[in-house]
Protein backbone atom coordinates (compact mmCIF):
# COMPACT_ATOMS: atom_id res chain seq x y z
CA UNK A 1 0.00 0.00 0.00
CA UNK A 2 1.36 3.76 -0.90
CA UNK A 3 2.30 6.28 2.00
CA UNK A 4 -0.77 8.40 -0.20
CA UNK A 5 -3.63 5.85 0.08
CA UNK A 6 -2.73 4.99 4.19
CA UNK A 7 -2.92 8.64 4.61
CA UNK A 8 -5.97 9.12 2.79
CA UNK A 9 -7.05 6.10 4.88
CA UNK A 10 -6.70 7.38 8.06
CA UNK A 11 -7.77 10.61 7.27
CA UNK A 12 -11.21 8.99 6.27
CA UNK A 13 -11.46 6.89 9.85
CA UNK A 14 -10.77 10.40 12.04
CA UNK A 15 -13.19 12.16 13.56
CA UNK A 16 -15.36 14.23 11.91
CA UNK A 17 -17.35 17.36 13.05
CA UNK A 18 -21.81 17.67 12.41
CA UNK A 19 -23.28 20.59 12.65
CA UNK A 20 -26.84 20.33 12.53
CA UNK A 21 -29.66 22.79 11.84
CA UNK A 22 -32.92 21.31 12.16
CA UNK A 23 -36.40 22.14 11.71
CA UNK A 24 -39.87 19.68 11.77
CA UNK A 25 -39.75 19.45 7.83
CA UNK A 26 -36.50 20.73 6.44
CA UNK A 27 -32.71 20.00 7.96
CA UNK A 28 -29.41 21.45 7.11
CA UNK A 29 -25.80 19.92 7.44
CA UNK A 30 -22.00 21.23 7.49
CA UNK A 31 -19.57 18.45 8.11
CA UNK A 32 -16.08 19.35 8.86
CA UNK A 33 -13.13 16.65 8.54
CA UNK A 34 -10.01 16.23 10.99
CA UNK A 35 -8.93 19.35 9.87
CA UNK A 36 -11.37 21.48 10.51
CA UNK A 37 -12.61 22.50 6.91
CA UNK A 38 -15.88 21.64 4.88
CA UNK A 39 -16.12 18.77 3.46
CA UNK A 40 -19.62 18.11 2.95
CA UNK A 41 -22.85 20.04 3.03
CA UNK A 42 -26.17 18.53 2.41
CA UNK A 43 -30.04 19.71 3.00
CA UNK A 44 -32.72 16.72 3.85
CA UNK A 45 -35.81 17.78 3.53
CA UNK A 46 -38.06 14.68 5.77
CA UNK A 47 -38.62 14.36 9.02
CA UNK A 48 -36.27 14.28 12.18
CA UNK A 49 -36.04 9.76 11.11
CA UNK A 50 -35.05 10.76 7.65
CA UNK A 51 -32.30 12.59 8.99
CA UNK A 52 -31.16 9.92 11.47
CA UNK A 53 -30.82 7.53 8.35
CA UNK A 54 -29.60 9.75 5.85
CA UNK A 55 -26.72 10.94 8.78
CA UNK A 56 -24.11 7.61 9.09
CA UNK A 57 -24.44 7.50 5.00
CA UNK A 58 -23.04 11.46 4.55
CA UNK A 59 -20.32 11.29 6.69
CA UNK A 60 -17.07 10.38 4.31
CA UNK A 61 -15.48 6.85 5.52
CA UNK A 62 -17.50 5.68 7.68
CA UNK A 63 -15.51 6.96 10.35
CA UNK A 64 -16.58 8.01 13.99
CA UNK A 65 -17.99 11.93 14.07
CA UNK A 66 -19.21 14.25 16.78
CA UNK A 67 -22.78 15.94 16.53
CA UNK A 68 -23.63 19.50 17.43
CA UNK A 69 -27.12 21.09 17.18
CA UNK A 70 -29.47 23.87 18.83
CA UNK A 71 -31.41 23.43 21.68
CA UNK A 72 -35.43 24.02 20.91
CA UNK A 73 -38.78 21.78 20.81
CA UNK A 74 -38.20 17.77 21.54
CA UNK A 75 -34.41 18.54 21.91
CA UNK A 76 -34.15 15.55 24.67
CA UNK A 77 -35.75 13.09 22.29
CA UNK A 78 -33.26 14.33 19.31
CA UNK A 79 -30.38 13.75 21.40
CA UNK A 80 -30.93 10.28 22.79
CA UNK A 81 -32.09 9.36 19.16
CA UNK A 82 -28.33 10.44 18.01
CA UNK A 83 -26.70 9.04 21.64
CA UNK A 84 -27.46 5.82 20.02
CA UNK A 85 -26.10 5.93 16.61
CA UNK A 86 -23.13 3.43 16.27
CA UNK A 87 -20.47 5.75 15.00
CA UNK A 88 -21.48 8.69 17.29
CA UNK A 89 -19.00 9.77 19.36
CA UNK A 90 -20.54 13.08 21.16
CA UNK A 91 -23.62 15.11 21.03
CA UNK A 92 -23.57 18.64 22.01
CA UNK A 93 -26.90 20.49 22.18
CA UNK A 94 -25.83 24.28 22.12
CA UNK A 95 -27.57 26.70 24.26
CA UNK A 96 -29.46 29.24 21.74
CA UNK A 97 -28.97 32.63 23.21
CA UNK A 98 -25.31 32.44 23.88
CA UNK A 99 -24.96 31.30 20.34
CA UNK A 100 -26.29 34.39 19.21
CA UNK A 101 -23.98 36.02 21.60
CA UNK A 102 -20.99 34.28 19.94
CA UNK A 103 -22.34 35.01 16.43
CA UNK A 104 -23.11 38.37 15.93
CA UNK A 105 -23.97 39.15 12.21
CA UNK A 106 -25.88 40.01 10.10
CA UNK A 107 -26.66 37.03 7.43
CA UNK A 108 -28.10 34.17 9.01
CA UNK A 109 -29.70 31.04 7.44
CA UNK A 110 -29.75 27.00 7.97
CA UNK A 111 -26.88 26.92 5.86
CA UNK A 112 -24.90 28.91 7.74
CA UNK A 113 -26.35 28.18 11.38
CA UNK A 114 -25.11 24.65 10.52
CA UNK A 115 -21.11 25.80 9.66
CA UNK A 116 -21.47 27.85 12.77
CA UNK A 117 -22.23 25.11 14.79
CA UNK A 118 -19.50 22.73 13.38
CA UNK A 119 -17.09 24.99 13.88
CA UNK A 120 -17.83 25.58 17.40
CA UNK A 121 -17.48 21.73 17.86
CA UNK A 122 -14.24 21.43 16.21
CA UNK A 123 -13.25 24.04 18.44
CA UNK A 124 -14.65 22.40 21.58
CA UNK A 125 -16.07 25.64 22.39
CA UNK A 126 -20.18 24.67 22.19
CA UNK A 127 -22.25 26.50 24.96
CA UNK A 128 -23.95 23.36 26.08
CA UNK A 129 -26.98 22.92 27.74
CA UNK A 130 -27.68 20.19 30.36
CA UNK A 131 -30.14 17.33 28.52
CA UNK A 132 -32.45 15.79 31.69
CA UNK A 133 -33.58 12.16 31.01
CA UNK A 134 -36.66 11.29 29.67
CA UNK A 135 -38.84 10.83 33.00
CA UNK A 136 -37.22 14.21 34.33
CA UNK A 137 -38.20 16.15 31.08
CA UNK A 138 -41.59 14.60 31.61
CA UNK A 139 -41.98 15.53 35.20
CA UNK A 140 -40.78 19.04 33.74
CA UNK A 141 -43.72 18.79 31.87
CA UNK A 142 -46.59 18.13 34.68
CA UNK A 143 -45.43 21.43 36.16
CA UNK A 144 -45.74 23.53 33.36
CA UNK A 145 -49.04 21.71 32.52
CA UNK A 146 -50.26 22.34 36.20
CA UNK A 147 -49.20 26.30 35.89
CA UNK A 148 -51.05 26.40 32.87
CA UNK A 149 -54.04 25.29 34.15
CA UNK A 150 -53.88 27.37 37.27
CA UNK A 151 -53.54 30.62 35.09
CA UNK A 152 -56.12 29.65 32.83
CA UNK A 153 -58.91 29.40 36.18
CA UNK A 154 -57.78 32.18 37.00
CA UNK A 155 -58.29 33.99 34.42
CA UNK A 156 -61.95 32.51 34.50
CA UNK A 157 -62.65 33.56 37.49
CA UNK A 158 -61.46 37.36 37.06
CA UNK A 159 -64.22 36.72 34.00
CA UNK A 160 -66.98 35.93 35.64
CA UNK A 161 -66.42 37.94 39.03
CA UNK A 162 -66.18 41.06 36.34
CA UNK A 163 -69.13 39.98 34.35
CA UNK A 164 -71.20 39.67 38.15
CA UNK A 165 -69.87 43.49 38.86
CA UNK A 166 -70.45 44.27 35.74
CA UNK A 167 -74.14 43.55 36.08
CA UNK A 168 -74.42 45.55 39.34
CA UNK A 169 -75.27 41.92 41.05
CA UNK A 170 -76.06 42.17 44.62
CA UNK A 171 -75.46 38.86 47.23
CA UNK A 172 -72.16 37.96 45.91
CA UNK A 173 -69.99 35.77 47.93
CA UNK A 174 -66.87 37.55 48.94
CA UNK A 175 -63.29 35.97 48.83
CA UNK A 176 -62.79 32.38 48.72
CA UNK A 177 -66.75 31.43 49.51
CA UNK A 178 -67.10 32.96 45.83
CA UNK A 179 -65.61 29.82 44.98
CA UNK A 180 -67.32 26.91 46.88
CA UNK A 181 -69.89 24.80 45.88
CA UNK A 182 -72.18 27.09 47.73
CA UNK A 183 -71.01 30.09 46.13
CA UNK A 184 -70.71 28.91 42.43
CA UNK A 185 -74.14 27.16 43.50
CA UNK A 186 -75.80 30.51 44.11
CA UNK A 187 -74.21 32.34 41.12
CA UNK A 188 -75.44 29.78 38.67
CA UNK A 189 -79.30 30.19 40.41
CA UNK A 190 -79.00 34.26 39.51
CA UNK A 191 -81.21 35.39 37.60
CA UNK A 192 -79.46 37.02 34.64
CA UNK A 193 -80.16 38.44 31.08
CA UNK A 194 -80.34 35.93 28.35
CA UNK A 195 -76.68 36.61 27.09
CA UNK A 196 -75.31 36.91 30.04
CA UNK A 197 -76.48 34.24 31.73
CA UNK A 198 -75.12 32.05 28.73
CA UNK A 199 -71.96 33.82 29.72
CA UNK A 200 -72.39 32.66 33.03
CA UNK A 201 -73.17 29.48 32.36
CA UNK A 202 -70.20 29.11 30.55
CA UNK A 203 -67.75 30.48 32.18
CA UNK A 204 -68.98 27.94 35.55
CA UNK A 205 -68.22 24.83 33.48
CA UNK A 206 -64.96 26.10 32.38
CA UNK A 207 -64.11 26.62 36.13
CA UNK A 208 -65.39 23.24 36.64
CA UNK A 209 -63.66 21.51 34.23
CA UNK A 210 -60.17 23.47 35.19
CA UNK A 211 -60.67 22.41 38.89
CA UNK A 212 -61.02 18.70 37.45
CA UNK A 213 -57.80 18.82 35.35
CA UNK A 214 -55.52 20.71 37.97
CA UNK A 215 -56.64 17.79 40.66
CA UNK A 216 -55.94 14.94 37.92
CA UNK A 217 -52.43 16.91 37.54
CA UNK A 218 -52.05 17.67 41.01
CA UNK A 219 -52.70 13.80 42.04
CA UNK A 220 -49.95 12.43 39.37
CA UNK A 221 -47.40 15.02 41.11
CA UNK A 222 -47.84 14.24 44.56
CA UNK A 223 -47.61 10.62 43.05
CA UNK A 224 -44.19 11.70 41.94
CA UNK A 225 -42.97 13.76 44.96
CA UNK A 226 -43.58 10.86 47.20
CA UNK A 227 -41.38 8.77 45.58
CA UNK A 228 -38.40 11.50 45.65
CA UNK A 229 -36.60 11.71 49.20
CA UNK A 230 -35.22 15.27 47.73
CA UNK A 231 -39.05 16.63 47.82
CA UNK A 232 -39.32 15.37 51.74
CA UNK A 233 -36.13 16.94 52.43
CA UNK A 234 -36.30 20.08 51.13
CA UNK A 235 -39.77 20.56 52.64
CA UNK A 236 -38.48 20.50 55.89
CA UNK A 237 -37.72 24.32 55.03
CA UNK A 238 -40.42 27.26 57.13
CA UNK A 239 -42.09 28.10 53.34
CA UNK A 240 -41.14 25.66 51.02
CA UNK A 241 -44.64 23.04 49.67
CA UNK A 242 -44.63 20.25 47.67
CA UNK A 243 -44.76 22.59 44.52
CA UNK A 244 -41.83 24.84 45.18
CA UNK A 245 -39.76 21.29 45.98
CA UNK A 246 -40.55 19.47 43.54
CA UNK A 247 -40.28 22.11 40.57
CA UNK A 248 -36.88 22.88 42.18
CA UNK A 249 -35.20 19.40 42.00
CA UNK A 250 -37.20 18.77 38.56
CA UNK A 251 -35.33 21.71 36.66
CA UNK A 252 -32.19 21.50 38.46
CA UNK A 253 -32.08 17.62 38.34
CA UNK A 254 -28.47 16.52 39.12
CA UNK A 255 -26.84 19.19 41.72
CA UNK A 256 -23.37 18.28 41.23
CA UNK A 257 -23.25 19.74 37.98
CA UNK A 258 -22.82 23.30 39.14
CA UNK A 259 -19.76 23.74 40.73
CA UNK A 260 -21.02 25.85 43.90
CA UNK A 261 -24.21 26.64 45.43
CA UNK A 262 -24.19 29.85 43.69
CA UNK A 263 -24.03 28.82 40.30
CA UNK A 264 -27.54 27.69 40.99
CA UNK A 265 -28.95 30.93 42.03
CA UNK A 266 -26.72 32.18 38.33
CA UNK A 267 -28.74 29.21 36.34
CA UNK A 268 -32.44 30.65 37.87
CA UNK A 269 -31.97 34.25 37.15
CA UNK A 270 -31.56 35.33 40.90
CA UNK A 271 -28.68 37.38 40.35
CA UNK A 272 -28.41 41.47 39.23
CA UNK A 273 -27.07 42.21 35.83
CA UNK A 274 -23.43 43.88 36.57
CA UNK A 275 -22.22 46.41 34.83
CA UNK A 276 -18.78 47.52 36.63
CA UNK A 277 -15.88 49.76 35.54
CA UNK A 278 -12.70 51.43 36.59
CA UNK A 279 -13.70 50.48 40.32
CA UNK A 280 -17.91 51.43 39.90
CA UNK A 281 -19.64 49.24 40.82
CA UNK A 282 -23.11 48.67 39.18
CA UNK A 283 -25.85 46.49 39.63
CA UNK A 284 -28.86 46.39 38.18
CA UNK A 285 -32.41 44.15 37.90
CA UNK A 286 -31.96 40.19 38.21
CA UNK A 287 -31.17 38.60 34.77
CA UNK A 288 -34.14 36.51 34.39
CA UNK A 289 -32.37 33.63 33.46
CA UNK A 290 -33.20 30.29 33.75
CA UNK A 291 -37.15 28.77 34.12
CA UNK A 292 -39.58 30.94 35.33
CA UNK A 293 -41.75 28.71 37.11
CA UNK A 294 -38.86 27.67 39.30
CA UNK A 295 -37.91 31.39 39.80
CA UNK A 296 -42.11 32.77 40.67
CA UNK A 297 -42.36 29.71 43.13
CA UNK A 298 -39.20 31.04 45.24
CA UNK A 299 -40.46 34.27 45.24
CA UNK A 300 -43.85 33.22 46.93
CA UNK A 301 -42.20 30.30 48.78
CA UNK A 302 -40.02 33.25 50.20
CA UNK A 303 -42.82 34.98 51.66
CA UNK A 304 -44.10 32.39 53.99
CA UNK A 305 -40.18 31.79 54.90
CA UNK A 306 -40.14 35.63 56.35
CA UNK A 307 -43.24 34.54 57.99
CA UNK A 308 -42.41 31.53 59.35
CA UNK A 309 -38.77 31.37 60.22
CA UNK A 310 -36.86 34.05 62.41
CA UNK A 311 -33.51 33.80 60.48
CA UNK A 312 -35.38 34.57 57.16
CA UNK A 313 -36.93 37.15 58.38
CA UNK A 314 -34.07 38.80 60.25
CA UNK A 315 -32.01 38.42 56.79
CA UNK A 316 -35.04 40.15 54.69
CA UNK A 317 -34.87 43.49 57.77
CA UNK A 318 -31.22 43.58 56.73
CA UNK A 319 -31.26 43.76 53.22
CA UNK A 320 -34.48 45.82 53.13
CA UNK A 321 -32.93 48.53 55.26
CA UNK A 322 -35.66 49.35 56.99
CA UNK A 323 -36.87 51.21 53.53
CA UNK A 324 -40.03 49.94 51.98
CA UNK A 325 -38.79 50.78 48.88
CA UNK A 326 -36.77 48.22 49.14
CA UNK A 327 -39.09 45.36 49.88
CA UNK A 328 -39.16 43.90 46.42
CA UNK A 329 -35.34 43.68 46.44
CA UNK A 330 -35.40 41.98 49.99
CA UNK A 331 -37.48 39.18 48.84
CA UNK A 332 -35.93 38.74 45.53
CA UNK A 333 -32.68 38.70 47.82
CA UNK A 334 -34.39 35.92 50.29
CA UNK A 335 -35.83 33.84 47.16
CA UNK A 336 -31.88 33.26 46.14
CA UNK A 337 -31.11 32.47 49.51
CA UNK A 338 -33.34 29.82 49.58
CA UNK A 339 -32.42 28.57 46.11
CA UNK A 340 -28.77 28.39 47.40
CA UNK A 341 -29.83 26.75 50.66
CA UNK A 342 -31.72 24.04 48.99
CA UNK A 343 -29.05 23.17 46.68
CA UNK A 344 -26.52 22.53 49.92
CA UNK A 345 -29.26 20.58 51.21
CA UNK A 346 -29.52 18.74 48.20
CA UNK A 347 -26.06 18.04 48.26
CA UNK A 348 -25.03 17.09 51.87
CA UNK A 349 -28.47 15.52 52.01
CA UNK A 350 -28.95 17.10 55.77
CA UNK A 351 -32.47 18.69 56.82
CA UNK A 352 -33.05 22.29 57.59
CA UNK A 353 -31.68 23.44 61.06
CA UNK A 354 -32.95 27.22 61.92
CA UNK A 355 -29.95 29.19 63.12
CA UNK A 356 -30.28 32.01 66.13
CA UNK A 357 -31.48 35.14 64.40
CA UNK A 358 -29.32 37.76 65.32
CA UNK A 359 -30.87 40.34 68.94
CA UNK A 360 -33.49 42.85 67.72
CA UNK A 361 -31.50 45.62 68.87
CA UNK A 362 -28.34 44.50 66.54
CA UNK A 363 -30.95 43.95 63.42
CA UNK A 364 -32.16 47.62 64.07
CA UNK A 365 -28.77 48.97 64.75
CA UNK A 366 -27.79 47.08 61.33
CA UNK A 367 -30.64 48.35 59.63
CA UNK A 368 -30.43 52.04 60.71
CA UNK A 369 -26.73 52.01 59.83
CA UNK A 370 -28.01 50.68 56.04
CA UNK A 371 -30.10 53.08 55.28
CA UNK A 372 -27.77 56.05 56.65
CA UNK A 373 -25.27 54.75 54.57
CA UNK A 374 -27.68 54.64 51.11
CA UNK A 375 -28.56 58.60 51.95
CA UNK A 376 -25.18 59.34 51.83
CA UNK A 377 -24.54 57.71 48.94
CA UNK A 378 -27.16 59.55 47.40
CA UNK A 379 -26.30 62.85 48.78
CA UNK A 380 -22.64 62.28 47.03
CA UNK A 381 -24.18 61.44 43.93
CA UNK A 382 -26.68 64.66 43.28
CA UNK A 383 -24.67 67.49 41.79
CA UNK A 384 -23.95 70.74 43.54
CA UNK A 385 -26.01 73.66 42.49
Amino acid sequence: MSKSDCQSNSESKAMHYVGLDVHARRSSLCILGPNGKVVKRAEILGPWSKVLGELQSLVPGGGPFKVCFEASCGYGHLYERLSALPRCGRVAVAHPGQLRLIFRCKRKNDRVDAEKQSKLLYLDQVPEVHVPKSDVRAWRGLIELRRRLVGRRTAVKSQLRALLRSLGTPDVPAGKAMWSKKGQARIAAMELPEGDALRRDLLIEELKEADTRIARVTAELDRRAEAHPGVTLLRTIPGVGPRTAEAFIAYIDDVRRFSSVRQVGCYLGLVPCQDSSAGAERLGHITGDGPSTVRMLLCEAAWQAIRRSPSMRAYFERVSGGDPGRKKIALVAVAHKLARIMAAMLRSGEAWRETPAPAPATATATATATTKKRSQQRAQKKPAA
